[in-house]
């Protein structure tokens, strides 16, 4: 299946020349160059050109910045999303959205090492991180015509950031001018993904007959208590009732 690059062939990243953008230009450039751990708010700011205040009205924090960058590469696949592999099967269709996610990243590739480093070190980063990649692959599912408003919605997601992230470490290394090596990898990595889906969904068809029954029986609960309450506010009520007669 060919493929349609989402971006140029890597090489320095271009920026638009607006606040953010030089600011996201700024950071990646940085975490090209040194530890994504020793790049400091000040340094983020003169790289930019921008005073430590306008920084702080662009973005709170370094990881947000990285959540802007995320974005850019969002739009990037989003607008170059067409419609010529609609007829192709699902998982097709996600090799072609997440292999275009990763021609969008490789002008980033040293910085996204010296990120990916640091991140491994910090779990509460990862767990932002996490968050940050559920955020991007709803609309990367999307693009791929992949609902994730079912039942089953949750697990697709994180299944297709696990997937994403296991071949991400090829992705790293691989100097291939095609990224066969990361291709091989997706290719490999979404196997696994599917044959999990299916047992899930073979699982979620298993247990609906006692999905339904527990949600009936919860209903049912809910109805007595409500009758109890009723039942024990009317004795109440009519002891009121008297109190004001008697008065």
């Amino acid at each position: 299946m060919a493929r349609k690059p989402a971006h140029p062939r890597p090489g320095r990243p271009e920026t638009s020349g607006s606040p953010r953008d030089r600011v996201i230009d700024a950071l990646m450039t940085l975490a090209a160059e040194k530890p994504y751990g020793d790049i400091g708010l000040t340094e983020i700011a003169e790289r930019a050109s921008a005073s430590l205040a306008e920084l702080r009205d662009l973005f709170p924090s370094k990881g947000a910045i990285l959540g802007a960058f995320s974005k850019r590469i969002d739009h990037i696949v989003l607008e170059g999303t067409t419609g010529e592999l609609a007829e192709e099967p699902a998982r097709e269709r996600v090799l072609d959205v997440m292999m275009r996610r990763f021609d969008a990243l490789r002008p980033y590739r040293d910085a996204l090492r010296s990120i990916s480093r640091d991140m491994r070190r910090d779990p509460l980063s990862l767990a932002a991180m996490n968050q940050m990649a559920l955020n991007s692959h709803r609309f990367m599912l999307a693009a791929a015509g992949i609902d994730t408003t079912d039942a089953l919605g949750p697990l697709k997601l994180q299944g297709a950031v696990g997937v994403f992230a296991r071949a991400f470490e090829t992705f790293l290394e691989d100097e291939e001018p095609d990224l066969a090596r990361t291709m091989a990898r997706l290719d490999r990595e979404l196997d696994k993904g599917e044959r999990l889906l299916r047992l899930a969904d073979d699982v979620h068809a298993l247990t609906a007959p006692f999905r339904a029954f527990f949600r009936a029986a919860c209903r049912g609960r809910r109805r007595f208590r409500d009758r109890m309450r009723e039942r024990m506010r009317a004795p109440r009520d009519r002891d009121d009732e008297e109190g004001i007669e008697a008065a």
